[in-house]
Parts: C-alpha cells; sequence; structure tokens
C-alpha cells in the first residue's frame, strides 16, 4: 500500500533489504501496485536475475507493462495465482516473495474505482474491475444477517447491526449507487466514533475485503509461498489490519514450530520435527519520518521469515 499521490512506497527499504537479495535470484512481488517495491528489487539483481510481479488491478498491470527490463513480467492476476502463474513462468521455486496488502493509495485517490468515502463515486470497490460484483450489486440483494456479520467480522464495527438494517431500509426506498449514499446512512447508524476517523470507515473497509476475498486470498496463498520458496528463501508480508496481521502472524509461527507431539513422548531431540520457516527478526512498523510523509502507513505490519527446511 502507498500513500499520497505522490505514491509513497511503505516500508520500502525495510521490506526489499528483508528479502536479502542475490544478484542471480528469482523474486515475485505478489502485489505491484504502482511497482515501488518491484524497482528497488530490480536495482538490487543482477544481469541473471528474474522478478515477477503479480496485481488483479488493470490499471497497475498497464503501468508495470511499460517496463522495459528484460528481467522482469507483468502478470495480470492477484497472488491467490500464484502456483499457477510460477507453473507457467516455468519456475520452481524462488528465492523471496513479498506480498504488501491491502489497496493502493492510487486505487483510494481515483473516485471512480469507489474505495473511497471521501468521494462521491460509483460503489464499485473491486480490485479487479474487469470481473467480479461491484459494492452496489452485493448491496442490493445481500441478506441482512450477511451484512451484519461482514460488517461485524471484516469492520470490526459495534454497530454493524443498525448499519445492515438502515441499508436494507434503504434500499427498499431507492438502490444504493453511490459512496455518498452509503456514508450518509452508515453516518446515521453509527451512535460515535473514534475522533478522526469517518463513521464510515469499518464499514466500507469490511465490504471492500469481502468482496475482494482478501483474507482468504492470504490464507490460500501463504501456505504457497512457502511451498514455491528455495530453502533460504524469504517470505515478506506487510498488513494493514489487525485481521490480515493476525493471520500471517499465526501462520508464520505455526511454520516455524513444525509438527505437534503429544506430550511425554519419548524421542530424541534430533528427532524433533523441525517447522518449515525461521522466523526473522520481530514485527516492523513505520517509523515517525516515514509517517509525517505517508499518514496512510500508520497501520503497517512487517513480518518476515524465511524457509528453513531443504526444499
Amino acid at each position: 500500500m502507498s500513500g499520497g499521490l505522490s505514491h509513497v512506497t511503505v516500508l520500502l527499504h525495510e521490506a526489499v533489504e528483508a528479502l536479502a537479495i542475490k544478484p542471480g535470484g528469482i523474486y515475485v512481488d505478489g502485489t505491484f501496485g504502482r511497482g515501488g517495491h518491484s524497482a528497488r528489487i530490480l536495482e538490487q539483481l543482477g544481469g541473471t536475475g528474474r522478478l515477477i510481479a503479480l496485481d488483479k488491478d488493470p490499471a497497475a498491470v498497464a503501468a508495470g507493462e511499460k517496463w522495459g527490463d528484460a528481467r522482469f513480467q507483468m502478470v495480470h492476476r492477484g497472488f491467490a495465482h500464484l502456483a499457477e502463474v510460477l507453473r507457467e513462468q516455468g519456475v520452481a521455486r524462488v528465492d523471496g516473495i513479498l506480498l504488501d496488502l491491502g489497496v493502493s493509495s492510487p486505487q483510494l485517490d481515483e473516485a471512480a474505482r469507489g474505495f473511497s468515502f471521501r468521494f462521491d463515486a460509483p460503489l464499485d470497490m473491486r480490485m479487479d474491475v474487469s470481473s467480479g460484483m461491484t459494492a452496489a450489486q452485493w448491496l442490493a440483494t445481500v441478506d441482512e444477517s450477511l451484512l451484519t456479520e461482514v460488517i461485524r467480522d471484516y469492520g470490526e464495527e459495534r454497530f454493524a447491526k443498525q448499519i445492515a438494517r438502515a441499508v436494507v431500509a434503504a434500499r427498499a426506498i431507492e438502490p444504493i449507487h453511490t459512496t455518498r449514499q452509503l456514508v450518509e446512512l452508515v453516518s446515521k447508524a453509527v451512535r460515535t466514533r473514534e475522533a478522526g476517523q469517518n463513521p464510515a470507515t469499518r464499514t466500507f473497509q469490511a465490504i471492500r475485503i469481502y468482496l475482494n476475498q482478501e483474507l482468504e486470498e492470504l490464507a490460500r496463498v501463504l501456505p504457497e509461498c512457502v511451498t514455491h520458496l528455495k530453502t533460504g528463501g524469504r517470505l515478506v508480508v506487510i498488513s494493514f489490519h489487525s485481521l490480515e496481521d493476525r493471520i500471517v502472524k499465526h501462520f508464520m509461527r505455526d511454520m516455524s514450530e513444525g509438527d505437534k507431539l503429544p506430550r511425554n513422548v519419548p524421542i530424541r531431540a534430533s528427532e524433533v520435527p523441525q517447522g518449515k520457516l525461521s522466523l526473522i527478526g520481530k514485527a516492523v512498523r513505520v517509523g515517525e519520518a516515514e509517517l509525517r510523509i505517508n499518514p496512510r502507513a500508520r497501520s503497517a505490519v512487517m513480518r518476515v521469515a524465511e524457509r528453513s527446511d531443504v526444499a
């Protein structure tokens, strides 16, 4: 995720440093965005190195396809398709994978995408505008109980039930087509909100995460990342939401511990199952200097792990 119209890439130096780039290595940027991380990776790759970038957003893909670097391949697919993309590219294992989760600033700052409550625009919210259901289409038919569940679970919104009830009542009168309509509905249903936060923040976030299956795709791709890493290869994940970070944290921890054995089983230390990953350092957060330039990065958390078993 990046911040501001100038497109400031979050944790740029920290993320690429964590990948421990080998000049002749093969790397995957699973969330190209506008290419901040990819550009820095290419700077550190040698002539035989290779970088494969994925993104489901056609605008991001169009930006990447303009790059004239023989070491770089841009692919129009989300990271959930990592395994098939690598197979198509003739690559079995890679030296590093970077996932920079969430929505990018170009997506937030383009009103027509419908991600932001700052503009009055069509309710779209799709990462890939070439396929899938828009937020407006989903809100027109979703059951009130499911809407409540989505807003509560993905947005961690305590007024989820009231918001869902307001949406269902409003759509019976007229379709909810725009971001402004949704903002006004939510603002009336949310009685209190944290200082400085728009009442619609959590609801917009929840609908976006649900429609784009962000948590499900993350949970699906993490095991694929480990499968396709070489021994010593690094997995670097930057999260912007507590639910995302929880998935990443628990996955890396579990993969570092290996298979659990029953207590008191007599076994030699050398025979204790070892994990496939080793955790590298502690979780990294954005520093004050970067926050001054890019306030949207305030919730960013980066976690790093290395493939430690024999791939």
